[in-house]
Order: structure tokens, then C-alpha cells, then sequence
């Protein structure tokens, strides 16, 4: 099988051989590849020392020299050059006590997680599959290389990488993988929220979302997302799954399907463990919020709901409830009349909050009124006004109206 790399991949790995060193690309780069995927990344992986890499080409970065990473610049694009090694101890559960470069390719493909990861490319050698990673893509199973209970011991989150990858390809997970994920879940609670919180939305925002209660079936959810839980004693298990099949890969719409029901607040305490942003955790929260906000095709309400809850979430709650109504067999037809009316709304430009109000608290001012709780109070009246009756969004009028308020 012949591999297209991106010819700087192809120069980086012809200057090293050219040199005496072997090279090739590895990982999931060749995986993708033989998917038939456009791969996200070319690493390569080299017999040469990591300081004869960085003397050989103009320009790298120091991105993991202990562990024998070195990328190199090509244009504005960078490639991870990784010596081949021999791993010690793990005993932190995630980094090696110590490395050891090796001149053995085998020696540092039989170190990496999974066989279908553990695969090298090069045009002369063509794939070097020493696990049988083709006869898993075969088979459609993610299997981990060598002792599964070995490779979850150096790190745990490889646990949830055997789920990630299962989501995003559409495979089952070997048995021998799948009790070792089992045996050592517990293990789970030593990596960094971070690390998890990856993980997670990558199978969240996979093409199977719903494989994300895979984490509770081989016992890692109480320790990572203990929603997952309350949702199958629940008996909304399934319901679940539903929903997250008819959302778009969103990472604010997909933790919103699963924590909706929770409330705001549980929401967000959820999603500040896992160290989301400040945006994520809003947005979400504010989804668990207004989830059961009355959602009518009436264009008063629809200005008034926009109001409260601003465009972005309202467009997005329009999408988690249009999905829990097909998950429960619902009449849709509401959420595309809403659209309708919406999209009539935004096209005028009608008002539906106080900085579009054509007359400010500035105009209150120069009335002569400075109190700032009638300037408040003032400004929201008119606002009312404004949802229910769009046309008197005019300064005149505003002015005579906020006279006699």
C-alpha cells in the first residue's frame, strides 16, 4: 500500500535516511490512512538521536527532548520527530521514571496503546505492522498492543482513548481490552481533569455520542462524569442516547442533552470539574436553565425569549428541544415554524433587547431624570413595550412614551 504524505513529511523523513537513520511516519496518521480518514497530524518516528535531529534541520522546537520529541518546522507547519524508546516504570500513571533511545523500531512500536496505532509507513518499507493493526481495522475492534492491564497501569487514560477511539470509528472493543478497562477503572481518578475532559468530548462530538455510556458500562463513569449513572437508574438511559443521535457535533449541545435535566447549577458544577472555559460552562448552564422555557410560534414571545435568553442559546435550545421531541416521537413542526419567525425577526431587525432600544439611558439624562433605578426601570418598560409592538422602536415615540412613564 502506498501512502501520500504531505511532502514535507516525506522531505523530513528523506533528509534522515539520507543520513544514515531510519525513519518513518507512525501512529494514526498510517491508521487514517488505511480508513480511507484525512489524517489531523504526520509524526514521525526516527532511529536518530533527538539532538542529531535538531542539528540536521534548520529550524525545531524543544517540544519534549527528555522523551525524545523534537518538531520540526517546515513553512509554518510542525511535525513531531520522536526517537525511537523503550519506556521505564510508570509510576505517576502517566509518564515514564525514565527513557531510552533504541535503534529497534519493534522495541518502540510495541510500547504505544493500541495496534491500530502502533503501525509505521516509509515508501521503502512500506507499513511495518508487527501487532496486526490491518487485521483489527479489519475486524473492526480496538485491542490494545501486548498486555492490555500493562498498557492501562503506564496510563489510565488510555482507558478512555479504547472508548474515544470506538466512538469516533465505529468499533467494538477486544474482550481482553475491554476486562482490563474494567479491572483497573478505579484507576481513572489519578489522571487530570484536563486529560479527561478531552476525552470525553471527543466521543461526545464523535459520529456515536451515544457510546459515550460505554464509560458506565466498563465502570470508568462514577469516577468521570457520574451523570451517566443517574441517568440509567433513572431509566433515561436510552432517551439519552436518543437525543445526542439527533444533535449536531456540538460540544455545548452535547453536554446539554446529558445535563439539562440536572438543573443550572448542577450543570455547572459538573462542568467546572472537568476545567471547561467560562463560555462552555455559560452556555451549558444556561441550556439546563431555560430547558423547559414555553416555546411558542408567536412573535411577541419569540422577541420576549430572545430577550431573556440571547440569540446564541436560544437558537441552540430550539435544537436540544427539537431533539428530545424526535427522541420521544413528538410532533416537530413547532421548531421549523419557530425558525420561520425567527429568521423573519432577525431579517427585519426587530428589538428584543435593551442595547437595540432606539432611545438610551443617556436620553433619560438629558430629561433631567438621574436616579438609576428609574432610568432601569424605565428603559424595561419600554422594552416591554417594544416586544409586544416592534414598529414603536422609534426614538419620538420612546421619547413621548418614557414621558409618561
Amino acid at each position: 500500500m502506498k501512502i501520500n504524505m504531505p511532502q514535507a513529511a516525506q522531505d523530513i523523513i528523506n533528509t534522515l535516511t539520507e543520513h544514515g537513520y531510519e525513519a518513518y511516519i507512525v501512529g494514526g496518521c498510517v491508521r487514517d490512512v488505511v480508513l480511507g480518514r484525512q489524517p489531523e497530524d504526520w509524526d514521525i518516528t526516527t532511529s536518530a538521536p533527538p539532538l542529531t535531529v535538531k542539528n540536521l534541520f534548520r529550524r525545531t522546537v524543544d517540544t519534549g527532548l527528555k522523551h525524545g520529541t523534537v518538531t520540526v518546522m517546515l513553512g509554518k507547519t510542525g511535525y513531531e520527530v520522536t526517537t525511537y524508546r523503550i519506556d521505564g516504570e510508570y509510576r505517576d500513571g502517566r509518564h515514564p521514571d525514565s527513557v531510552e533511545f533504541t535503534a529497534n523500531l519493534l522495541e518502540d512500536l510495541k510500547r504505544r496503546d493500541f495496534t491500530i496505532n502502533a503501525m509505521a509507513y516509509n515508501d521503502k518499507e512500506g507499513i511495518v505492522d508487527a501487532f496486526n493493526g490491518l487485521g483489527d481495522i479489519e475486524r473492526k475492534v480496538v485491542r490494545c498492543v501486548g498486555n492490555a492491564s500493562h498498557r492501562f497501569t503506564e496510563d489510565a487514560l488510555r482507558m478512555m482513548r479504547a472508548i474515544r477511539f470506538s466512538a469516533q470509528l465505529s468499533f467494538d472493543i477486544e474482550e481482553d481490552t475491554g476486562n482490563a478497562v474494567r479491572k483497573l477503572s478505579h484507576t481513572i481518578s489519578k489522571v487530570s481533569a484536563e486529560r479527561i475532559q478531552t476525552e470525553l468530548t471527543k466521543t461526545l462530538c464523535s459520529g456515536h455520542p451515544d457510546y459515550v455510556f460505554l464509560f458506565e458500562d466498563y465502570g470508568l463513569s462514577p469516577y468521570i462524569l457520574p451523570v451517566l449513572d443517574r441517568l440509567t437508574k433513572a431509566g433515561k438511559r436510552e432517551l439519552s442516547k436518543r437525543i445526542l443521535l439527533n444533535l449536531p457535533s456540538d460540544t455545548v449541545l452535547r453536554y446539554a442533552a446529558l445535563l439539562y435535566d440536572e438543573g443550572e447549577s448542577e450543570a455547572e458544577k459538573v462542568l467546572r470539574e472537568l476545567r471547561f472555559d467560562n463560555r462552555t460552562v455559560s452556555a451549558v448552564s444556561k441550556l439546563a436553565m431555560y430547558a423547559k422555557l414555553p416555546l411558542v410560534n408567536d412573535e411577541a414571545k419569540i422577541r420576549k425569549n430572545l430577550n431573556i435568553c440571547g440569540p446564541d442559546i436560544y437558537e441552540k435550545l430550539l435544537l436540544l428541544r427539537e431533539a428530545i421531541s424526535i427522541a420521544v416521537c413528538e410532533d416537530t413542526q413547532i421548531y421549523e415554524d419557530i425558525r420561520s419567525t425567527l429568521n423573519m425577526i432577525f431579517e427585519r431587525g426587530d428589538c428584543y433587547s435593551l442595547s437595540m432600544l432606539k432611545f438610551s439611558g443617556k436620553d433619560l439624562i438629558a430629561m433631567g431624570i438621574k436616579d438609576g433605578k428609574q432610568i432601569g426601570y424605565i428603559l424595561n418598560v419600554l422594552l416591554d413595550e417594544v416586544i409586544e409592538h416592534p414598529e414603536k422602536n422609534d426614538f419620538e415615540t420612546l421619547k413621548a412614551m418614557a414621558k409618561c412613564s
